[in-house]
Formats: structure tokens, C-alpha cells, sequence
């Protein structure tokens, strides 16, 4: 990857790669946009094979950001943070963690208020009460908003539902098959809303006990996790990383939706998101389906109130079925017409934000 052209190519501000020899922190931070307000989004902690594939990761993940707090009509901006490393093995050296994670806040400070962190995969909210001792910089703590996961579930379960009412007319889930990759926080949280309305779910992941207690709780059918882009179903639901819609997997999904929380869905959206389109699919834009955990997070800046914050989640069954009749309409691919909402309301923002203010 030529990293000056993909910035130029797709209007990144800034790059930080971060390290910290005594603690072992190796990651980088990207702010995509921030025409909107500062850029916020999760630190993931991952095992990434190549410094590469982290780079790759962090700049899609913030570009991703941008759209998904412009199409939820927040004035935030895009950002990510991505540390390489095992997040299991972190949380087992107590000293290290600390050092680890009050160094990672140092950097997140050193921004100046332009990048805001949170949770995000390999995170907890009390890896973010370490973040905090080093800076205000930073959402999703254990005594305000805590974890965002439930909220992502959430907002993934309306847009579910938004998207069968589209396709099927009726947004209920009794009988309804649904397939989940990845089984995680969010994942489970997901599994836990479908079942008590009755919805039949096979789920698949890496980690085996998390499917096996999903499973005891929701007598989900457990398959392999290259399985489950085979299972007979009416939505596919990816929870876990990105890019599981791509050349190998779009041909084998017998799915009529595509509705999950995973960030980055396509593997190219130009190629794939148009051929979902072609087949005759729905797709739920990932970055509008799993806003709920942003939209909760975001309250904190604003003065936390869970209320508020499920009832702007709520917002987000409107917007899917929203795109959804758009698409339609125009025959345009639903991750375009969420891209020109986005865009738009950026563009908006950038036009008053040049308006002359003169100094009193």
C-alpha cells in the first residue's frame, strides 16, 4: 500500500504509529475526518500477521467511522486506534497492563482532544479507566456508558427487523433463520435479542467456548466458522471482523439479508456491494446497522442519559428501511446510498463551517 495515494485517495488527515518499548505497546492511530467534530472511534487490540494488515485495518476501520457518525447525525468525526498484540495474554500481567495502557493514553493525549477513544475489540471499559488516568480523552467507562456492546446489539437487532419488514413485510422474528458469524460481546448480546423473539439461529466462531454458551442459552445450532456462509438461512449476520463478503464467500450465502455488526462488511464495496445488489440481496450498510454502540458512547459528551440513548438507537430501524426504499426506488446499491447520505451531510456541515464569523 502506497500510504500518501490511499490517504489522498480517500481524505485522511493524520497517521500515528505508537510504540513503547518498556510496556510493549506497538499499534497506530488514524483520524480520517473531523469536518463533523472530533474523531472517535474504539482501540482494537489484535494479532495482526503483518505491521501491514494493521495499517490496512486502522485506515478502513476510520474511514468507516466517519460515515457511520455522519449517517447517525452526530457531530463527531472519524478515527480508530489499533494495537498489535494478544489481548488475552495483556490482561494476565497486571503491571504491564497498567504501563501498557496509561502509555497508549500519553499518545491519545498528545492529539490533543482531536482523537477520542473507547472500547472496541480486545478492549474493556477497564482498560479505558487505565486510558483515563492519562487523558479526558476518552469514552465508554465503566462509571458512565460502559460497554458499548449491548448498545451495538441493539441497533443491529432494529435494523434486522427493519430489513424484514422490507423484504418480508413484517418486521417479527418467530421462525425467522438467522445465521451468526462471530459470537463475541456483541454477538452474544445479538443472539440473546433474536431468540427471545423466536427467531432460529446457527451460530459459528473461532472461540469455542463462547458458542457453546450461546448455545446453552439460545439452543442455537453450532456450525464451523467457513460453514456458516453455507447455511440455509434468511439472514446472515456477520459479528466479527471485516471482509467476509468477497469473492469466495458472496457465491455460497443462501441468505435473502445481510444485517450485521461487523465493521467493513465488504471486501470491496464497489465490486461486492454492487453484486449483492445484482443477486437481489439486502444489504444493511454495516456502518448504519452497528452505530447503537457509537450513539451510546456519544451521550457521554453530551450528558449520559440511557434513555436518550436507546431511543436515538431506536432511530436506526428508520434509517435502514430508509435506505432500503431508496435503493429501491433508484435502483442503486444500498451501500451507495448510505455512502451519499454520509457524504452529504459532511459536505453540509464543511459549508457552514466556512462561514465567516466576525470577532466581536
Amino acid at each position: 500500500m502506497n500510504k500518501f495515494d490511499y490517504m489522498q485517495k480517500y481524505g485522511y488527515e493524520q497517521v500515528i504509529y505508537m510504540h513503547d518499548r518498556y510496556s510493549g505497546l506497538k499499534g497506530i492511530i488514524c483520524i480520517h475526518n473531523t469536518t463533523l467534530g472530533p474523531a472517535l472511534g474504539g482501540t482494537r487490540v489484535w494479532e495482526y500477521e503483518t505491521e501491514e494488515d494493521a495499517v490496512y485495518d486502522v485506515m478502513r476501520l476510520a474511514r468507516g467511522m466517519t460515515k457511520k457518525a455522519a449517517c447517525a447525525g452526530l457531530n463527531l468525526g472519524g478515527g480508530k486506534a489499533v494495537i498489535i498484540g494478544n489481548s488475552k495474554q495483556l490482561r494476565k500481567d497486571t503491571v504491564r497492563r497498567e504501563a501498557f495502557w496509561r502509555a497508549f493514553g500519553r499518545y491519545v493525549e498528545s492529539l490533543g482532544g482531536r482523537y477520542i477513544t473507547a472500547e472496541d475489540v480486545g478492549t474493556t471499559p477497564d482498560d479505558m479507566s487505565l486510558v483515563r488516568m492519562e487523558t479526558d480523552h476518552v469514552l465508554g467507562l465503566p462509571t458512565t456508558s460502559g460497554d458499548p456492546s449491548p448498545f451495538t446489539a441493539y441497533g443491529v437487532y432494529k435494523g434486522i427487523k427493519a430489513c424484514l419488514k422490507e423484504t418480508m413485510g413484517s418486521s417479527k422474528l418467530e421462525g425467522v433463520r438467522i445465521a451468526i458469524s462471530g459470537v463475541g460481546h456483541v454477538g452474544a448480546a445479538l443472539c440473546d435479542l433474536l431468540h427471545e423473539e423466536g427467531a432460529i439461529l446457527t451460530i459459528a466462531d473461532i472461540d469455542e467456548e463462547s458458542v457453546k454458551r450461546v448455545q446453552e442459552k439460545t439452543g442455537a445450532t453450532i456450525v464451523s466458522p467457513q460453514a456458516i456462509y453455507d447455511v440455509d438461512c434468511d439472514v446472515f449476520s456477520p459479528c466479527a471482523l471485516g471482509a467476509v463478503i468477497n469473492d469466495d464467500t458472496l457465491g455460497r450465502l443462501k441468505a435473502k439479508i445481510i444485517a450485521g455488526a461487523a465493521n467493513n462488511v465488504l471486501s470491496d464495496s464497489a465490486i461486492h456491494g454492487t453484486k449483492l445488489h445484482e443477486m437481489g440481496l439486502i444489504y444493511a450498510p454495516d456502518y448504519v446497522i452497528n452505530a447503537g454502540g457509537l450513539i451510546n458512547v456519544y451521550q457521554e459528551k453530551i450528558g449520559y442519559n440511557k434513555e436518550a440513548s436507546m431511543r436515538a438507537i431506536d432511530q436506526i430501524y428508520d434509517r435502514v428501511r430508509e435506505i432500503i426504499v431508496e435503493s429501491k426506488t433508484t435502483n442503486t446499491p444500498t451501500y451507495l446510498v448510505a455512502d451519499c447520505m454520509a457524504e452529504r451531510r459532511i459536505e453540509m456541515m464543511r459549508n457552514i463551517n466556512s462561514i465567516h464569523i466576525p470577532n466581536e
